[in-house]
């Protein structure tokens, strides 16, 4: 028999105030029940209950290991009756991490919503734009964009983007539009450093690399900075597909070079158990996937509506 049913016999016979009172409470025989009470003594090396042929009461022992077998056995239930709960209805703390703006335009009315159908849920929204590391920063649910390496986590891929370049109509108009990547490096350009290095962009050309150097005029760490600078024809920009996707539906800005992009880069919502995940993060990852999946789709798509989506 294990210690913690040698607990719940001790306290039951103690309530009791009888072996066969304990018996019946616990569903167990007489026998069994003293078994499990000189077990128990032996164990701790101390007599726990007074016997006389009229009562038994606890020893000064006893006493002091009752209050606590209490303590320990009320724990147990509480965790039962927590986990218990949480089968039944998502309840707790859910942590989330977003890069900023992907956070900002699809994560945060999702969450909102998530909210306000799970009242028991409290949300905690992390937005960074850095990859955090799930386990050891107690995050539940990651969106994350870039190739995944090996690792524990369980991935739900919800579409892909791209980096592309763009420029306002107008930069174009009074400087010219580049026709191939090593003219970008006779243009002004606004690199922003969470998608390309700043004194170098990458293209691909017949599936091979071709860097090229560029003159940054401004170089940001913040994609609407990097946005609306390009959208004020400060210069050519790079971003992911979704960064620039409004701007190029309103036809403030526009993509150039696009014979000369790299492969589409992954989207995914991560999460770290496999198997029994809990029913908190398992409702969100319902409640948003397919959501988010049309999102991703949309923004990667970012072409106008008067021109063919490309088919990627």
């Amino acid at each position: 028999m294990d210690k913690f049913r040698e607990m719940e016999v001790f306290v039951a016979i103690v309530d009791q105030g009888s072996f066969t009172g304990a018996a019946d409470k616990l569903g167990m025989s007489a026998p069994t029940v003293s078994r499990a009470l000189h077990s128990l003594e032996t164990r701790v090396g101390v007599q726990l209950i007074a016997r006389t042929t009229r009562s038994i009461r606890p020893t000064d022992a006893g006493m002091a290991f009752l209050d606590a077998s209490r303590k320990v056995l009320d724990t147990i239930a509480d965790a039962e009756a927590s986990i218990a709960a949480e089968q039944i209805r998502p309840a707790g703390t859910l942590t989330i991490s977003a890069p900023v703006l992907f956070g900002q335009r699809f994560i945060a009315p999702l969450v909102n919503a998530y909210a306000n159908s799970y009242p028991d849920v409290n949300v905690n929204v992390v937005y960074v734009d850095r990859t955090t590391r799930l386990m050891e920063e107690g995050v539940d649910i990651a969106i994350r964009i870039g190739h995944l390496g090996d690792s524990s986590v369980f991935a739900v891929p919800l579409g892909a983007v791209r980096r592309r370049t763009y420029a306002a109509p107008a930069y174009l108009e009074a400087h010219g539009e580049p026709l191939h990547p090593k003219d970008v490096s006779a243009h002004h350009c606004v690199s922003y450093t969470g998608v390309t290095h700043p004194l170098e962009w990458v293209f691909y050309e017949n599936g091979l690399r071709l860097p090229v150097r560029v003159r940054p005029r401004m170089i940001v760490d913040l994609a609407p900075a990097a946005v609306m600078a390009a959208v004020d024809r400060v210069g050519i920009t790079q971003l992911l597909s979704y960064q620039a996707a409004p701007e190029v539906l309103s036809g403030t800005l526009q993509r150039i070079l696009t014979a000369f992009e790299p492969d589409s880069i992954p989207v995914n919502l991560l999460h770290v158990e496999r198997k029994g995940t809990s029913i908190k993060v398992r409702s969100f990852v319902e409640f948003v996937t397919e959501t988010l999946r049309r999102n991703v789709h949309l923004q990667f798509v970012d072409a106008p509506k008067n021109l063919p989506a490309e088919d990627d």
